[in-house]
């Protein structure tokens, strides 16, 4: 009897400390993440839609992206996989250049809950670092793969002097069936002033020529939002002065 309440009573710490470390990972809901933590959200000026771009840099399809941001005179945020930068470190330096922000993404795309403390850590730290010694530039932001955040990666975060950031909007251009009207439509039900809109410029880690789909709607959302009177840019526009910023309750349901 005594071994089987130490064995309940050990499940029970465990279970503790896995809820413990993974309390985070609620953030991923978008309508509970914009009204508890808006700032985690993304949710800035009124006036102002953050534009982002994970799992780059990719050659086969980031120079497009470019291609069609240059055209409209768009800035954006873009989030690089460290494994990535790696492999085509003149990419990196050509985002700057452009004008856009680089931020970390991670090295590798893992679910944040599956790694260690220690391993999360020094995963951000090497991107971080390549992408100062690439770049020469000092990223601020990190979204974790996924948008799922664990305790182990914020203290990470924190001990780097990055800043989570998460979305409001997002095209779900990383799915099979994805097409540029679709990504369109998804992003529209939750574009508002002061969200942060998530797209991906590789397909490195999902559906093949996915990407396809977020580049054929850039031009529209892009269009959108200049319909609708708002400013598109980075994240390091998107928290600086202007109006204030948003209520959570207007992009409860990106």
């Amino acid at each position: 009897m005594a071994r089987r309440t130490r064995g309940a009573a050990g499940a029970a710490v465990l279970g503790v400390a896995v809820v413990g470390y993974g309390c985070p990972a609620v953030t991923s809901w978008p309508a509970l993440r914009a009204r508890l933590t808006p700032r985690l959200a993304g949710l800035g000026r009124r006036d102002h839609v953050a534009l982002t771009f994970d799992d780059g840099p990719d050659p086969a399809s980031t120079p497009q992206f470019l291609e069609v941001l240059a055209a409209a005179g768009a800035r954006a945020t873009f989030f690089l996989l460290g494994s990535m930068l790696a492999r085509s470190p003149s990419l990196g330096r050509e985002l700057t250049a452009a004008g856009h922000e680089v931020a970390v993404h991670g090295w590798l795309h893992r679910y944040t809950l599956l790694r260690t403390p220690s391993a999360l850590y020094d995963d951000l730290a090497r991107t971080r670092d390549l992408i100062e010694n690439v770049t020469e530039r000092q990223p601020v932001f990190f979204r974790p793969p996924y948008g799922v955040l664990s305790t182990g990666a914020l203290a990470a975060a924190r001990r780097l002097g990055l800043r989570p950031v998460l979305w409001t909007a997002w095209g779900r251009d990383w799915s099979p069936g994805a097409t540029p009207e679709s990504v369109l439509a998804t992003i529209r039900g939750g574009l508002a002033g002061g969200g942060t809109v998530l797209l991906h410029d590789s397909d490195c880690t999902s559906a093949p020529q996915a990407w396809r789909s977020a580049l054929g709607a850039l031009p529209g959302l892009l269009g959108e939002c200049a319909g609708r009177g708002l400013l598109v840019g980075p994240l390091n526009e998107h928290f600086g002065p202007g109006p204030t910023p948003a209520e959570p309750r207007t992009l409860a349901a990106a």
